[in-house]
């Protein structure tokens, strides 16, 4: 017998042993079934479960589950991602407490210490995916600093090499001047700051006392600027094109250039151009031959490049003195406050640098036509569609791929140098060796180059180095192209692209059929969950609280598309309450002696009641599998939702006392074989969502059960089990019955208090429905009787339309209408002020243009909500009036 309650601390972690001792996650290559395969998103290594894992691994696995009950061979390949940077900081800090140093040690020992934290610590976010339920085929769980994956990405980069499509080349590059190595976009944090603008005066060559005034946020970086540019049609400059300013302090001529990224509308429309310290002056310096000058060296201090007196100074230091200086030489025009977006790194919490210096870049140009044309073509669909738009103008302006960092921890690039700086690109040291004496005709030593590889460039061929490649692996015939990648809309450039560029490069064909993109998970006010907010929501202190299976549908129900979720404790709290309803109603079952039985035909019912809950049970199947694949999980948990809750347990247990209670024995049979096999079904349809207690129940319902619910089979029951005769009879006394009860909620009828009701003007069918059920409407409607009406209407009579007939319900003698009137009235006015305040903060122009979007949607929701309180409230009010 089940226990009263369900208690998921005590069979969750029971549950995972069971399902991962006996094998149940693996994908089996031999198997005739068609296959299914996801790629997980492989984790940091060094991370612990947040929100968004817990959203996107939720999906995943709801999706994986779900075609694993539907027949197919799934594999979910599982991995963590080596996350260089991050992970090379951890062990510092380590080191840090150690009084040991990443330089002290020396690479080789470093990268050991390193291996070591892994063996150690490396798995915390894998086990708490356990904890999640996630159900990937653990037995292939891979790294990406694994050898074979290792393989993988020297191919690829001696391949590209020889192609023609890697390349080293000096460009500007996001360098993090604290971990002293250049980082990708995603690294980079841009906060608002306030800061200060400054006006400068450049004085024009042989035109005594007229300047050019160029603004900049950096004064430290005139030192390096190499042109001023105007627009090509601002009149106000036209003589000035093509003659030169002198570059206060450094003494410098430079160019007045005519170039259409100077603004005439902004500031001066003269613009300085310092094309080693900025994006968009290096493409201006390009497009003019304009001598490139770093002024910074890798700590953001300043290098020889500038007067004596600024080197060794750092940035902001040398900030200040080229102000004062400006100051003295009076070609400070003017200083304003300036409210800007400044560039950090997001590990290092220090101001980017633009920095220029020789990196390698992959030609990511050539890579994106095909990777445009596969989604043009239809060979790749995103879901929702609109993330295809972002995809495309991503692609069609990708700008080269720096792959190399100067850090420690990843796959160092396979290239050495020659004792003139000749490079040779080679899998092995070996062929490096080989490839250098054919070229100097003798030995020669070679320098390996120390940087590492992007951690992107190993992500990027996911989807094939986890099967086998470079090897023609059965896996790779079998599982790639993989079904769909589930992901957040912030890697779609930096993780989904670079996948497709790769995945058809080297193998001919899209890496998946479909992107879904989820949203992200804010707070209940639609902040997003930062440290420094104080909003974050730990999923484990959810998961103790409430369990996990309550989580996982909250995430489920929440998740519409292109819409981002807002997430409360009270939402898990109330799927915790699901969950112990679906219990509550496993047990009335047990304890009614409903058992699975076998061969049991649920087209054989003849009671009404059991064929319509049977075609509910179909048009509830045919709602969910609609809606899993098409990716819409909200309106999956919504039908199993309301089918569960109300459906099954509201009305159809409720249906079913009656029956048990009652005499006839094979009413009873077949009412148990039916709540049994109705039970079975709802257990399938809610595994993929809610798989801890589902498979709990699964086995605490019958002993004698062959398997696991998670290994066992499930298709949609025959939509030919449908009886739209039955369906329209108990929905009618599901109709009659709702109504009573909204009328005892609205007029506030004391809960003891028994009246009658009248069936007036009913048709044939009707007056059938009412005979037939009356005792199940008297008993859950709490009524003295129901019968059909003759005569008039008895005064102080409440009148419901019910299709063709009137309900009509006396209730003069069992409330005070008076009164009632008086509190309706009270609380429409409450409510009347509550409308009136909304509408005016949505109607002031000031709050619109300042509040963030999701607080004034949380305004209109509020507003939405009034209204309808009060819409309910006045109809009672009707109502009341016409007694």
């Amino acid at each position: 017998m089940l226990d009263k309650t369900y208690r998921p601390a005590e069979v969750e972690e029971k549950i995972y042993a069971l399902w991962e001792g006996s094998g149940a996650f693996a994908a089996d290559g031999a198997s005739a079934a068609a296959p299914y395969c996801i790629m997980m998103p492989p984790p940091n290594v060094t991370g612990s479960l947040h929100m968004g894992h817990a959203l996107t691994f939720t999906l995943q696995d709801i999706l994986v589950r779900y075609h694993r009950l539907r027949g197919r061979d799934v594999l979910w390949q599982p991995g963590c991602d080596h996350a260089g940077i991050a992970t090379q900081m951890v062990v510092e800090r380590r080191l840090e407490e150690q009084d040991l140093t990443r330089r002290g040690l020396g690479r080789e020992k470093f990268i050991e210490r390193v291996w070591q934290w892994k063996a150690e610590s490396g798995d915390t976010i894998t086990r708490q995916l356990r904890r999640l339920g996630a159900s990937p085929d653990w037995s292939r769980e891979r790294f990406t600093m694994d050898e074979g994956l290792s393989a993988a990405v020297r191919k690829v980069f001696v391949d590209l090499f020889r192609q023609g499509l890697i390349y080293k080349d000096k460009r500007l590059v996001n360098w993090d001047p604290k971990l002293r190595t250049a980082i990708s976009d995603l690294e980079v944090e841009q906060r608002e700051v306030t800061g200060k603008m400054w006006y400068f005066k450049y004085p024009v060559e042989g035109r005594e006392g007229q300047y050019l005034t160029v603004a900049t946020t950096r004064p430290e970086t005139m030192l390096g600027d190499t042109a001023v540019a105007v627009h090509p049609d601002d009149g106000r400059y036209k003589g000035l094109v093509g003659k030169t300013c002198m570059l206060p302090i450094v003494d410098r001529p430079i160019p007045v250039v005519a170039d259409d990224y100077a603004d005439p509308e902004k500031g001066t429309g003269a613009v300085k151009i310092t094309p080693g310290h900025d994006f968009n002056d290096f493409e201006v310096g390009r497009r003019h031959g304009l001598e490139m000058i770093n002024v910074l060296d890798g700590d953001a201090r300043l290098n020889d490049n500038v007067p004596a007196r600024y080197r060794g100074l750092g940035r902001y230091e040398a900030r200040e003195k080229v102000v004062a200086e400006m100051e003295s030489l009076g070609l400070v025009e003017r200083v304003e406050e300036n409210l800007m977006t400044l560039p950090y790194g997001d590990r290092s919490g220090v101001v980017i640098e633009p920095w220029l210096m020789d990196q390698w870049f992959v030609d990511a140009g050539t890579l994106a036509r095909p990777a445009i044309e596969a989604v043009e073509k239809g060979d790749i669909r995103f879901v929702p569609e609109a993330w295809a738009k972002t995809y495309f103008e991503w692609m069609r302006n990708i700008q080269p791929w720096c792959i190399s960092r100067q850090i420690w921890w990843g796959h160092q690039i396979p290239a050495w140098y020659g004792p003139d700086g000749k490079v040779f690109v080679e899998l092995t040291e070996a062929d490096a060796h080989a490839a250098a004496e054919k070229h100097y005709g003798r030995t020669v030593e070679l320098r390996r180059d120390e940087d590492v590889l992007d951690t992107w460039f190993s992500s990027a061929l996911w989807p094939f180095s986890t099967l086998g490649w470079p090897g023609e692996t059965p896996e790779l015939e079998r599982y790639y192209p993989t079904d769909v990648l589930v992901t957040g809309f912030d890697i779609i450039f930096f993780w989904v692209a670079r996948m497709i560029m790769m995945g058809l490069h080297f193998r001919g064909r899209v890496p998946f059929r479909t992107v879904y993109i989820h949203a992200l998970v804010r707070d209940m006010a639609g902040q997003k969950m930062s440290k420094s907010k104080g909003n974050i929501i730990d999923p484990l202190v959810l998961i103790d609280s409430y369990g996990t299976d309550a989580l996982r549908f909250t995430l489920a129900a929440l998740a519409v598309q292109g819409r981002d979720i807002r997430l409360a404790e009270s939402r898990v709290e109330g799927y915790r309450n699901f969950a112990t309803k679906l219990w509550n109603a496993a047990r009335f079952c047990q304890m009614n002696g409903c058992r699975p039985r076998a061969g049991f035909d649920p087209a054989s019912c003849r009671q009404t009641v059991n064929r319509w809950i049977v075609g509910h049970v179909v048009k509830t199947a045919g709602r969910m599998v609609r809606a899993i694949e098409a990716y819409r999980f909200n309106e999956a948990a919504d039908a199993l939702y309301h089918f569960t809750w109300g459906t099954f347990c509201d009305w159809y247990l409720e249906f079913t006392k009656p029956v048990f209670q009652g005499a006839d024995e094979d009413a009873k049979a077949e009412t148990r074989a039916t709540a049994a096999w109705v039970l079975d079904q709802l257990l399938h349809m809610l595994h993929p969502f809610m798989p801890y207690i589902t498979e709990e129940l699964w086995r605490q319902t019958d002993a004698g059960r062959p398997g696991m619910l998670m290994s066992s089979s499930w298709s949609v029951p025959d939509a030919a089990l449908v009886d739209s005769g039955a369906e329209a009879e108990m929905d009618w006394v599901v109709r009659l019955i709702s109504e009573v009860r909204s009328v005892r909620s609205e007029m506030r009828v004391p809960p003891g208090a028994r009246f009658p009701l009248l069936l007036k003007d009913a048709g044939d069918a009707a007056r059938a429905r009412l005979a037939a059920h009356g005792d199940l409407i008297r008993g859950l409607a709490r009524l003295s009787a129901a019968g059909p009406a003759d005569g008039d209407v008895p005064r102080g009579a409440v009148q419901i339309v019910l299709d063709e007939a009137t309900v009509i319900l006396p209730l003069a003698d069992v409330i005070d209408v008076a009164k009632e009137k008086t509190r309706l009235e009270r609380e429409m006015a409450r409510l009347d002020g509550e409308i009136a305040k909304y509408d005016g903060k949505l109607a002031n122009d000031g709050f619109l243009k300042k509040a963030p979007a999701e607080v004034i949607e949380e305004q209109r929701r509020r507003r939405a909500d009034a209204a309808q309180a009060r819409a309910k409230l006045d109809q009672a009010h009707q109502r009341l009036e016409a007694l």
